[in-house]
C-alpha cells in the first residue's frame, strides 16, 4: 500500500488504537525512514515499539526525538521508561531526572 504520509500515519495509528502495535510498527518503520524528522511518526513508532515489548527499537526511537528536540520532556520519559524495562535503572535516571526538571517535578 503506497500511500500520502498522512494516509500511512492514519493506517498506523489505527493499527495501535486497535490494539495492534506490531502492525502499526510495521507501517511507521518506513514511514519514519522517509521522515526522519516527523516527531508525530516517531512518537507513535515508539510507542508501538514499547507496547509490543520491542524495547531496544523503542529506545532508538525515543532517543531519536531526544536528539531532535532536548527540552521534549515527553520524550526524556518515554525513553527513561523503555530503560527501565530493560532493567538499565541508571541509565533511565538520568532522563527520569531531565523529565522531573522540565515537568515541574514530577518523576512520573
Amino acid at each position: 500500500m503506497q500511500g500520502s504520509t498522512y494516509e500511512t500515519f492514519t493506517v498506523g495509528r489505527f493499527y495501535f488504537e486497535m490494539g495492534d502495535p506490531i502492525a502499526a510498527a510495521r507501517v511507521l518503520a518506513p514511514l519514519a525512514d522517509e521522515e526522519p524528522e516527523s516527531r508525530s511518526v516517531l512518537e507513535l513508532l515508539g510507542r508501538a515499539y514499547f507496547h509490543s515489548a520491542q524495547l531496544q527499537k523503542a529506545e532508538q526511537t525515543f532517543r531519536r526525538i531526544v536528539d531532535l528536540d532536548p527540552c521534549d520532556s515527553w520524550a526524556h520519559i518515554a525513553l527513561a521508561r523503555s530503560l527501565e524495562r530493560q532493567s538499565r535503572d541508571d541509565e533511565a535516571a538520568a532522563h527520569r531526572r531531565m523529565h522531573a526538571a522540565m515537568s515541574g517535578g514530577s518523576l512520573d
